[in-house]
């Protein structure tokens, strides 16, 4: 099994090379063969070789030196010119080995660990018992008969495909999070199962949702359920290292993913390769965006000074584009665990994750699919974290256990709330985008939270599905179906199909497809953009339903609506299981607005708004901000009320939010104040503060109660030294001098720096009377703005997106002292101002008020950088896809 390879590369010494491998092979008595050391699959990839070998070496082409092959003769060349070079025999060994290499995934063959069935039990015995446990949990009163079918249907399919030990490893991870009083929160296709929600897996109840379990297993695509779970984001490790250590490193291992280039980056890692200076790259990367490509990209070349003709440009234009999309190296999926009963290694490569304590597959999770490897998703969700921390804060005031199930079901101020937008800062409904439509939606029930979550993604907008479900909610059209079979799958959404459940069960009621074929068609949905594929079910589907009496146009535009769903469609059981966070976070919110609050600020970062909008809301809500303060304040922001359950409206910001400070710094601060202490000094040399964590407290206005304000606080700092233990307590020889305080604009403008927030007036309030000059209206006038009016507004950028589906039109949100505004900058606007657009920190927009209802929108005309005024203050924008 053991050949020497020969590979002849037309480098001048390829007879030579090909007699002392003869001989080598005669004296070793090893047979020859023909080989090629292929890098590329043609002779034109050769520069694109060059370069991507200078930047796994990281160096330049020019300085790469023997680093780079000598030619290009390391691609796949014809027949005809292998033979040229080799000898016969040698050929006919390639071949030989060739027909010798037979393997198929089929021959590897995958067993569930074995650990998480008790002595005496049988999976299928123990899976059941579980199961019965959970469902007297769940209906202490008695299983409903509905559920009770779904129960025995779903545990007769699990035992004949043999997936109990898939639920019972589910079940185990989550009792061990439970236990640790981890939140977390089964969601995707699990929350189709009766199984799953009696297990605790998920809290969906699937009788209440007429949900299709045939999303979540099906007999005739007979491979393992794929079953997500959501962890604390701050807490998952936990997860993850429980896992490791039940099952072992050796066979335990996270799947892979493999990141590929982008724009940016491929025009980075080119660019460093052809030996452009690393200040020439950044202005060439900060000046792209993540949608620019073709001739744009040499505008923007233009914009920032090269010359796109220029030999150099040209080379870096072809390079990136062809770079663009090609595999950049290998990471952690985000949360695919594999567990096998024995070693993994003898499934599939693995290797240390570049993380301490991880072990990671080489194999992404389709390639994990194809061999039916059993996969949980561990996955971290922040909103989990900060409904965790509140609920806890609501439980150490009242001073009574508060969990998830103690928030009030169907609360009608928690839907007055939705209902006005007012959700900034809750669980998945805070975008631009969903604020539009809550108050077109306006959601009254927790079914109509489910339609809100999945209404809003590139599916149903793609689809034409969003406007005619609104129009029929709204009464503006009859709710009509073409058939009663139709109803029964589309009357809970008004005859408008909007999950992918829905699109299932239309193949399966009026097309004729059986649950495994329409599954396919589910896969091939979710795939369809990038393998292909979905094509080749429009005339079953169409003519399936023809058949059936329906009429041609009908089918045709459920088609068009499934191709829709290509563009991402959201599962009913998906929707289902944020909806019920949608809730807890909004309920929150509503009722506890300082412990949401805190929570946020505790979990950041995370969601679309910074920790500036989210004291700015709460304290819009009634929410008292105390600032942070070496002598009150924790590490995280806290109830400052926290012993007094009739004033639960005041926060203090914590020590974490000062930019800078060391944890370790920070806990030794408030471990020095248990014992009394009679000066800054005292306290900061208890503390063993270092200069550097003094001068960011000093910074951010923490010492004030302790040193007074800025100024004073930074003298202090700057003749602080800590002295040795005999001298510790000394009192301070020198007095401080009577130093002015800080104007106002330069405490708001330290505050930014330091904290990222300010609690004295917005900036925009000083800058207002040079605003008005401009006739820049605030937000607060823009509510009473008639619709079609020219106004001018300005703000601070807090947010820009540019979502995919909605052709190029990039959202901004800008903020002031009495709100936000909602900028729609239109395709033709943004690419004559894109500098503007993508730089300005104030920016000041001159449009057209557009209004529909309570909702409304400012479309800009022309833009206007206005940071200047600034000063300097930086205020930093989330800025999404």
């Amino acid at each position: 099994q053991l050949w020497i390879a020969v590979e002849l590369l037309t480098t001048g010494r390829d007879r030579r090379r090909l007699g002392q491998l003869q001989d080598l092979g005669r004296e070793l008595e090893l047979p020859l063969v023909a080989a090629g050391d292929v890098h590329m699959h043609s002779r034109g990839r050769r520069a694109l070789q060059d370069v991507l070998t200078a930047t796994r070496i990281g160096t330049t082409v020019e300085r790469a030196g023997l680093a780079l092959f000598q030619n290009g003769e390391r691609h796949l060349r014809p027949v005809q010119r292998v033979a040229e070079l080799h000898p016969p025999e040698l050929l006919a060994a390639a071949v030989e080995i060739a027909s010798r290499c037979t393997f198929s995934l089929e021959e590897l063959r995958y067993e569930y660990p074995r650990e998480i069935v008790p002595e005496g039990y049988t999976p299928a015995a123990w899976l059941r018992r579980l199961t019965e446990e959970g469902a007297r949990h769940r209906w202490p009163e008695g299983v409903p008969v509905p559920t009770r079918q779904a129960i025995e249907h779903e545990l007769t399919l699990i035992a004949e495909l043999e997936y109990e030990p898939y639920f019972l490893t589910v079940h185990d991870i989550v009792r061990f999070a439970r236990s640790r009083h981890i939140l977390c929160q089964g969601r995707g296709s699990a929350a189709n199962s009766a199984v799953c929600f009696c297990l605790g897996i998920t809290e969906v109840d699937p009788g209440r949702m007429s949900l299709l379990f045939e999303r979540f297993i099906s007999r005739e695509r007979n491979e393992p359920p794929d079953i997500d779970v959501d962890f604390e984001h701050e807490r998952r490790e936990e997860v993850i290292q429980y896992i490791y250590a039940k099952y072992g490193r050796d066979r335990a291992a996270l799947a892979a993913t493999v990141v590929s280039y982008r724009p940016k980056s491929a025009y980075r890692d080119v660019g460093k390769a052809l030996g452009l200076d690393l200040e020439q790259v950044d202005r060439i990367a900060r000046n792209l965006a993540f949608w620019d490509e073709g001739a744009v990209v040499e505008d923007r070349l233009r914009e920032v000074g090269f010359d796109p003709a220029s030999m150099r440009m040209r080379q870096l234009l072809s390079l990136a584009r062809t770079l663009t999309g090609f595999p950049r190296h290998l990471s952690q999926h985000v949360g695919g665990f594999v567990v096998s009963r024995g070693p993994l290694s003898r499934l599939v490569p693995i290797e240390n994750a570049a993380m301490a304590d991880r072990s990671v597959i080489q194999w992404d999770k389709d390639d994990l699919d194809a061999l039916g490897l059993l996969k949980v998703d561990i996955l971290a969700l922040g909103m989990l974290t900060a409904i965790r921390r509140a609920l806890a804060m609501v439980a150490a005031r009242t001073g009574r256990s508060f969990g998830l199930h103690d928030i009030p079901a169907e609360d009608p101020a928690t839907y007055d709330m939705l209902c006005r937008a007012d959700t900034v800062g809750v669980f998945q409904i805070e975008s631009r985008a969903q604020m539009s439509m809550l108050p077109r939606l306006k959601p009254r029930r927790f079914y109509d939270l489910v339609i809100e979550v999945a209404i809003v993604r590139p599916g149903p907008i793609q689809g034409g599905m969003v406007h005619p479900y609104l129009r029929r909610r709204r009464g503006l059209e009859p709710v009509t179906y073409p058939s009663d079979d139709v109803k029964s799958v589309l009357e809970r959404t008004l005859g408008v199909p909007i999950f992918q459940e829905q699109v299932m069960q239309i193949a399966m009621v009026a097309a004729g497809f059986t649950a495994g074929e329409a599954d396919r068609l589910r896969r091939s949905m979710a795939a369809w953009r990038r393998k292909g594929g979905i094509e080749q079910y429009a005339r079953p589907i169409i003519d399936g339903m023809v058949a059936r009496g329906y009429e041609p146009e009908f089918a045709q535009a459920i088609f068009r609506q499934i191709l829709g769903f290509g563009e991402y469609g959201f599962p009913e059981s998906h929707a289902a299981s944020f909806a019920l966070l949608v809730y807890a976070s909004a309920w929150l919110k509503c009722h506890e607005p300082a412990a949401f609050c805190a929570a946020l600020l505790n979990s950041q970062p995370m969601g679309f708004y910074g920790p500036s909008q989210l004291v700015q809301d709460a304290q819009r809500h009634g929410v008292e901000v105390l600032p942070v303060d070496v002598i009150a304040s924790a590490w995280e922001t806290t109830d400052a009320n926290a012993r007094d359950a009739s004033r639960p409206g005041t926060i203090r910001l914590g020590l974490h939010m000062v930019k800078g400070l060391s944890r370790a710094g920070a806990d030794r601060l408030v471990a020095a104040r248990i014992e009394p202490w009679e000066s800054f000094e005292q306290l900061a040399r208890r503390a063993q503060l270092d200069r550097r964590d003094l001068e960011c407290l000093a910074k951010a206005d923490a010492l004030a109660s302790v040193a007074g304000h800025r100024h004073a606080a930074r003298w202090e700092v700057a003749g602080f030294e800590q002295r040795s233990p005999l001298l510790a307590d000394a009192a301070p020889i020198e007095e401080t001098p009577d130093l002015p305080e800080p104007a106002e604009g330069e405490s708001i403008f330290e505050d930014y720096a330091a904290l990222g927030l300010s609690l004295g007036r917005h900036p925009l309030a000083l800058l207002r009377p040079l605003l008005a000059k401009r006739r820049m209206r605030t937000a607060a006038e823009l509510l009473v703005a008639r619709h079609g009016q020219v106004v001018h507004a300005a703000g601070l950028v807090t947010c820009r997106q540019r979502p995919g589906t909605a052709s190029g039109v990039i959202f901004v949100t800008l903020e002031d002292e009495t709100g936000q505004v909602n900028v729609v900058v239109w395709r033709d606007v943004s690419a004559r101002q894109r500098r503007v657009l993508l730089g300005a920190q104030l920016l000041g927009v001159h449009g057209v008020l557009e209004r529909d209802g309570d909702v409304a929108h400012l479309i800009a005309g022309r833009l206007e950088d206005l940071s200047p005024l600034l000063g300097g203050l930086t205020a930093a924008s989330r800025d999404f896809h």
